[in-house]
């Protein structure tokens, strides 16, 4: 207090910022409870995923060389898996083919052939530039009412709670991530701050 019985402005300020502070770590939170929730009993291992018409790969950066980093490998590998399972019979392949470090499609595409998927087996959308967006043209472009998708754990349940909220009968199944420590702790602070955002296009459905 000065003088006069007033609060230095500097220690309001502090406390205003450390009440905003607070009050974003409540909102981003809450956000991701929610998604967890939206997705409960939908999220799965290869092994416990139930069968269904088609898989969702959503896209993820390339590498220089144009084959896909570990992040985009780990999701294409579990769809792999789920296709020599038998527990779908066609690959969606959503991301961006003019994206900042490579063609996404035309990099997933090759890597599926290269491990023996049947070209027939593989539908493409260039499009997909974000979960939402690879939601959405799925159910409105290509049809798809019941699909699995795959991705990380930690975007998983934003995934499958954004293709419920567009209309498809959605299940996730968790894909692999060799990655670096640090790709991990990037991917999955971004994942958190990114929650809010998906809890807003659900609230008017």
């Amino acid at each position: 207090m000065t003088g006069g019985g007033r609060t230095r402005p500097w220690r309001r300020a502090i406390r205003v910022g450390v009440a905003l502070a607070a009050g974003i770590v409540v909102v981003v939170a809450g956000a991701n409870g929610t998604l967890w929730a939206l997705s409960s009993g939908h999220r799965h291992d290869v092994a416990s995923a139930p069968a269904a018409p088609v898989v969702i790969v959503p896209g993820a950066k390339v590498g220089p060389d144009g084959s896909p980093l570990a992040y985009l490998r780990g999701r294409l590998d579990v769809a792999i898996e789920l296709a020599r399972a038998g527990k779908v019979r066609e690959i969606l392949l959503s991301g961006d083919a003019g994206g900042t470090s490579g063609d996404e499609i035309a990099s997933m595409r090759r890597y599926l052939l290269d491990n023996g998927i049947d070209p027939a087996l593989i539908r493409s959308d260039g499009e997909g530039l974000s979960t939402w967006e690879t939601c959405e043209r799925a159910r409105d472009r290509f049809g798809i009412e019941r699909a699995i998708i795959v991705s990380q754990y930690r975007h998983l349940p934003r995934a499958v709670a954004l293709c419920r909220a567009a209309g498809i009968d959605a299940d996730g199944v968790v894909a692999y991530c060799e990655c670096r420590r640090t790709t991990e702790v990037r991917n999955n602070f971004r994942e958190w701050l990114a929650a809010p955002k998906a809890v807003a296009r659900l609230l008017p459905r």
